[in-house]
């Protein structure tokens, strides 16, 4: 036997160790000759380990402070962790300070992380003024729906208790926990608290309501400082804020949460997006359909939204004694379409396309500006297709949903496979068979693209697997943007029993590939108004061109020259405030508006104007002809200016 410390004592960016698939702390033992890979802790794992141990650090921190802290949950998330504590009163940020500054001399205490495992009465008794941690040891066997996070304190099998131990030994704190952790808390090299928010417990809120501090944990000073940069940097491109600055959209109390409205700006931009993917679509062979917001309940229950989407979806209408819903999707009522008259092999693909408004039931806590809402519109499409056909029309579609993306100025992707959790098969429909053959045509289709392919086990829809494109914004942040689903489920006899007549005369079931380009149209807007920071390319803002005068004088010129470049189809304002010529040009930078022309006394007398982009840049003495056309290529060729 021996400790897996030993076999890695001299590489000092090792933390954890994996052995046999199992993560382990570097104070385990094991056995000679057995196969053990490093776990360092810039890898994935590792700062899983480095923010899990830095939330034990935080939590020994709050009851150091605050000995009458009750501990919760403290799992590590996507860039941090965070920790749930039952407290009399709220946490202050003057409280984050204390505690961020006790956990600084935690860390540079040294204590070690030091294992050991016990029996479940063991740790009741241990733990006894933990109300919360004795629910978790009750919960152990079914700790992954017991509450998000849950898995890192219990699980199936034995329990285990981290003490945090000081140079001599003597005892500073202890959790329950499953681990692993570094070796000590000297090893945590920068990490900073972020806020506090209220939080459920077990996320249910017929619970307790805790208050839970999020914190952030870096391998490095310069990694945290990057990171900080980054939200800094988003917080900037917040689209909630960007978008009531330029005057977009807004979300008012009296429709409610989630619904926005789009105000005269934003209405161009979002008429700009459809008519591109309206346009697009059908150039791609797509037919455009339309569909109403509400059906019969009856509807959802033949296409198995109700029994397994149920939750989403907004109660019942009474109308006339019926039962009606708001449609979630728009699936259903193309299957109506198809089905409308008899298909021929002839006739597939058909493909069905569009801008189809849904409505979500989201929780209150998930929505989010436009990105996370209950009322959207999907460019929606549906490919009909036999079952040798859905390869080719898969790749036809991923390869359509590339190019739109790029022409909106996003071009860097990967691609995510969702697949079924082959151990909750109550939560999909279908045999084993046919949900093998659709994996493995998505897959074949996307390994082919040759972009990075990410899995997603348990991430399908109830009805087939889906590839999503994932793309990153200009600070690098993954955003899912577009879907393509395979559906086997909704054409068959138990659904809406779609046909064609195949070649031969027999009866046959078409596939279904579900596609949307944007995802919804106000998500994408959200995310284009984050990536562009607000500075729409031409062909997307909403303004494309505003006419500075020097003086009250130089107006008529410039709205004579507003008028051609309106002709030429340009959206274009004069300035004819009151406001100095210098304040006016603020004001567009403002807007972010991405063309100024600015017109003087030489400017009329050579026909002439001065051309400012929103950069600062200027080139005086632009013939008005020449500045027209180079406005009109711009927006033409939809490049960034």
């Amino acid at each position: 036997m021996a400790r897996i410390w030993e076999k890695f004592a001299d590489d000092p960016s090792v933390i954890a160790a994996r052995v046999d698939g199992e993560l382990r702390d570097l104070s385990a033992e094991v056995v000679d000759g057995t196969v053990i890979e490093p776990v360092t802790i810039d890898s994935p794992d590792g700062l899983d380990i480095l923010r899990h141990s830095t939330a034990h650090v935080m939590a020994q921190a709050v009851q150091d402070l605050y000995p009458d802290a009750k501990l919760g949950i403290g799992p590590p998330i996507r860039d941090g962790f965070y920790y749930d504590f039952d407290v009399a009163e709220p946490f202050t940020p003057e409280d984050l300070d204390k505690i961020e500054t006790r956990m600084r001399k935690i860390v540079k205490e040294g204590q070690k992380f030091d294992r050991r495992e016990v029996l479940d009465d063991e740790a009741r008794a241990e733990l006894a003024d933990e109300p919360y941690k004795l629910e978790l040891i009750g919960l152990k066997s079914n700790a992954g729906d017991a509450a998000e996070g849950a898995s890192v304190e219990v699980g199936e099998g034995g329990l285990s208790i981290y003490d945090n131990l000081r140079r001599d030994g003597a005892l500073a704190w202890k959790d329950l926990c499953r681990g692993p952790h570094l070796p000590t808390t000297k090893r945590i090299p920068a990490f900073k608290l972020m806020r506090s928010a209220a939080a459920y417990w077990r996320g249910d809120e017929k619970n307790k309501q805790l208050q839970r501090i999020y914190g952030t944990a870096w391998p490095s000073k310069e990694e945290l400082d990057d990171y900080l940069f980054r939200l800094a940097e988003a917080q900037r491109r917040d689209h909630r804020r960007l978008g009531q600055e330029l005057d977009l959209y807004s979300f008012p109390d009296e429709i409610g949460s989630g619904l926005p409205v789009f105000h005269p700006k934003g209405g161009v931009i979002k008429r700009e997006m459809e008519d591109y993917v309206r346009q697009r679509h059908i150039e791609e062979g797509f037919e455009y359909v339309g569909t109403p917001h509400i059906a019969k309940e009856g509807l959802f229950y033949t296409s198995g939204h109700l029994p397994y989407y149920g939750e989403g979806m907004f109660p019942a209408l009474d109308v006339d004694g019926m039962d009606y819903r708001l449609k979630a999707m728009n699936c259903p009522m193309h299957n109506l379409i198809y089905r409308s008259r008899q298909r021929s092999y002839r006739d597939l693909p058909l493909r069905l396309f569009e801008f189809g408004h849904v409505y979500r039931n989201e929780k209150s806590g998930v929505i989010h500006g436009l990105t996370r809402v209950r009322g959207f519109a999907q460019d929606d499409s549906h490919s009909y297709v036999t079952p040798e056909q859905a390869p080719d029309e898969i790749r036809h579609l991923l390869n359509f949903i590339l190019g739109v993306l790029r022409d909106f100025g996003l071009d860097d992707f990967y691609l995510e496979l969702s697949t079924r959790d082959d151990s909750k098969p109550d939560k999909f429909i279908g045999s084993d068979d046919d949900w093998a053959l659709a994996t493995k045509v998505l897959e074949d289709v996307c390994i082919e693209s040759g972009l990075e392919l990410v899995a997603d086990p348990g991430g399908a829809a109830y009805y087939g697997p889906k590839v999503s494109v994932q793309a990153k914004d200009a600070i690098g942040r993954s955003w899912q943007m577009s879907t393509i689903q395979y559906d086997f489920n909704q054409p068959s006899p138990d659904r809406f029993n779609l046909e064609y007549i195949a070649a031969d005369g027999s009866r046959q079931q078409p596939v279904m590939i579900h596609a949307a380009k944007f995802g919804s149209i106000e998500r994408f807007m959200g995310v284009l108004v984050e990536h562009y920071a607000g500075a729409f390319p031409p062909w997307l803002a909403p303004v494309q061109v505003v006419g500075i005068p020097v003086a009250e004088r130089h107006s008529d010129y410039l709205d004579e020259v507003a008028a051609q470049l309106k002709g030429r189809g340009i959206r274009v304002e004069v300035d004819h405030s009151d406001e100095r010529m210098q304040k006016k040009i603020r004001n567009a930078q403002t807007q972010k508006i991405p063309f100024m022309l600015i017109a003087g006394d030489s400017d009329i007398e050579n026909g002439a104007v001065s051309f400012r982009f929103r950069s600062g840049e200027q080139e005086n003495g632009a013939a008005v002809s020449d500045a027209i056309e180079r406005i009109v290529g711009a927006v033409a060729s939809k490049e960034q200016v």
